[in-house]
């Protein structure tokens, strides 16, 4: 195969994503603005903790901030080797909103999170359940905007993407790639009219949904093996014949998924094997984001050895500025590191690296870890 013959399929694998994403634009939005007088239903925020003593207390008075005297916040003691659950108990004292709910022991066949969240949702006893990770700082009005879009959506459960910090450079390199893939790969459109379960994707940092659709579904509970609640969850949902919906909160939450490039390697190395490292994805994914982002610039800069010409070399021009338009729109629109985007190739080269790490470790049977707990296989 000759390089201007490579340089023409990285060109149209990588006007794939491009494409995906230039209509994306226009359907993944913020929650639009409630009117005065439209009244949200009563909110339960549920947020899981597991040595969160760092974060718990800014986590559960931002929760606070947006609700109203008749929500609650319930916080779960996921078995906690700190003082997550002291904390929490002097937040208790001060607002009678606040309730901590000591976790039970993990049972075979479940992850923790979807343990804890199982028993904050048995806890609940308001209509809607807004799970909330305890490194989310939701803004001011969040939850009414959300609860507002919720109802818009006519879904059982909408997510949204909070802005997403990073600090070290493995952060930056790696965390906003998140919303290349994403958006680069899911139709919005698609996702909004079908209830078929491949559609169903969801930020697992804030997910919102009405009780009765959760309880009717199964919530946790159904898919309490997963170590991928973003994907996981709305699948559930779906296979009940209900929609869900994503949307984007960029400027009414933030969060810090990792903060250290080690945690963030193996944050994203353990949901691998339910995304793009899964069985059945790994080879596409692999030609996709290979063939379309990282070959056109290995060619470019190999040019004058491959014998590429100039049909050539306009085609992976075309290519990389795709790319480099792809990723520098997302960045301005969700305030993602422009680290990320100057290296892009070498982001989405290590994102695949991680991607086969997982898939190797799968299959040689290699559990998983994660906050001091083997995941299940």
């Amino acid at each position: 195969m000759t390089a201007d013959v490579l340089a023409w399929i990285a060109l149209a694998l990588g006007a794939v994503p491009a494409l995906c994403a230039l209509t994306n634009s226009f359907r993944f939005r913020a929650p639009a603005e409630p009117p005065p007088d439209w009244r949200a239903e009563t909110v339960s925020v549920l947020i899981p903790a597991r040595d969160e003593e760092h974060n718990i207390a800014a986590a559960v008075g931002a929760a606070l901030a947006n609700i109203d005297r008749g929500g609650e916040v319930l916080v779960l003691d996921d078995g906690s080797s700190d003082s997550t659950a002291t904390i929490v108990r002097g937040l208790a004292e001060k607002d009678p909103r606040v309730r901590l709910i000591d976790g039970k022991p993990l049972p075979d066949g479940w992850v923790g999170k979807l343990h804890a969240c199982h028993q904050l949702a048995d806890a609940a006893t308001k209509p809607l359940l807004l799970f909330v990770d305890a490194d989310v700082r939701l803004g001011a009005g969040a939850v009414r905007r959300v609860a507002y879009e919720l109802q818009r959506s006519g879904a059982g459960m909408i997510s949204g993407f909070p802005r997403q910090l990073t600090g070290s450079f493995v952060e930056k390199l790696l965390i906003p790639l998140i919303y290349f893939v994403l958006l680069g790969f899911l139709s919005i459109r698609r996702m909004r009219t079908s209830t078929k379960p491949g559609y169903g994707t969801a930020c697992g940092q804030l997910m919102l949904a009405r009780a009765d659709a959760y309880r009717r579904c199964g919530g946790h509970g159904a898919v309490r093996g997963s170590i991928h609640d973003g994907l996981d969850v709305p699948r559930a949902f779906r296979r009940d014949n209900q929609l869900t919906d994503l949307c984007d909160i960029t400027d009414l939450a933030r969060c810090r998924m990792y903060t250290n490039g080690r945690d963030t390697i193996a944050g994203l190395e353990k949901n691998a094997t339910r995304g793009m490292a899964s069985p059945g994805l790994i080879l596409p994914c692999t030609l996709l984001l290979g063939g379309g982002q990282v070959l056109p610039f290995a060619l470019l800069a190999t040019a004058p050895w491959i014998g590429l010409t100039a049909g050539g070399f306009a085609a992976c021009l075309a290519a990389v500025l795709l790319s480099f338009a792809q990723r520098s729109a997302q960045a301005e629109a969700y305030r993602c590191s422009w680290t990320s985007v100057a290296l892009h190739p070498l982001g989405v080269a290590v994102l695949l690296a991680i991607q086969w790490a997982a898939f190797v470790r799968k299959i040689v049977g290699i559990r998983p870890n994660w906050k001091g707990r083997a995941l299940p296989t």
